[in-house]
């Protein structure tokens, strides 16, 4: 579904000003990070997936800092951003691995904590995303993600579907379920998922396209039209998005799913790897209520 090449590139090119327009990923990792509070951890090993600059690295960290702490990214200008005076000083040495989520460069069994936010919608296999990291996680080993779920943009679709329909101008984002199905079939324990969602407005659409091009989130579709948006096009894109304006403004909305599972004891097999596939109900899924 994705061109993972033009995700890299996309990304690595907005590494150095991320940071400076990442205010919403910057509250959901803030988010995702509380969460820690939640929990008694003395991790050995802890890797930040999908790190990006590296806040949440720095974060994890500060927490725990006789940890061995890992920033994984699939753009490598990502992690040449992260700060040489956290990763060269002795007390707060940070790796970093350019790597690809779906083939993690780590042994099994061997990470005691998986801290991921918003990086797994850029996966377009999840189940795939989700065994591996259930192949590094020791047992009883704690996974925390966050990831955008099926509303997210869901003004900019609409508006792009009724210009141009069939177009593949916007990323499809999996629903709720699909994410707890992932994480049950691939056998983590007790999983527990809850969702915000957040209204972000705008002076006009072009406004939210030029922010959404700084963050790295290009189309990155495999299907997606080669040449560039005609003007007749996007006039029609504009003028379609102007249906949701109010109070002067245009939103945009961003669903954002929260997880956290456990690892399985020992010999539970993988499943999805050839055995039976257990399916069940969304409404198996403990929600977490604030």
């Amino acid at each position: 579904m994705f061109d993972r090449q033009r995700i890299r590139q996309a990304f690595g090119r907005a590494a150095p000003d991320y940071a400076a327009v990442a205010a919403l990923q910057k509250e959901v990792e803030s988010r995702l990070l509380e969460q820690l509070d939640e929990l008694s951890l003395s991790p050995n090993v802890v890797v930040d997936l999908g790190s990006g600059p590296g806040t949440g690295t720095r974060a994890l960290k500060a927490r725990w800092p006789k940890s061995q702490v890992l920033a994984l990214d699939l753009a490598l200008p990502m992690l040449q951003q992260q700060s040489r005076s956290w990763w060269t000083l002795p007390s707060k040495r940070i790796d970093r691995l350019c790597a690809d989520a779906r083939q993690l460069p780590l042994a099994d069994a061997s990470v005691d904590l998986v801290f991921s936010s918003l990086c797994l919608q850029w996966v377009d296999d999840l189940a795939t995303a989700v065994d591996e990291l259930r192949r590094v996680l020791r047992p009883d080993g704690v996974l925390l993600l966050s990831t955008f779920a099926s509303d997210t943009l869901i003004e900019l679709r609409a508006a792009f579907d009724e210009a141009d329909p069939g177009g593949a101008h916007v990323s499809p984002f999996l629903p709720l379920q699909n994410i707890g199905n992932a994480l049950q079939t691939a056998g983590f324990r007790d999983p527990v998922l809850h969702v915000d969602r957040f209204t972000l407005t705008y002076a006009d659409p072009r406004e939210l396209m030029r922010e959404l091009k700084q963050l790295g989130a290009n189309n990155a579709l495999a299907e997606r039209r080669r040449s560039l948006t005609g003007k007749r096009r996007m006039q029609a894109t504009l003028a379609a998005y102007e249906q949701f304006r109010a109070e002067g403004r245009v939103p945009a909305t961003y669903e954002v799913v929260y997880a956290q599972a456990f690892g399985p004891p020992p010999g539970q097999p993988r499943r999805g790897q050839g055995g039976e596939v257990a399916s069940f109900p969304i409404e198996r899924l403990r929600r977490r209520r604030d």
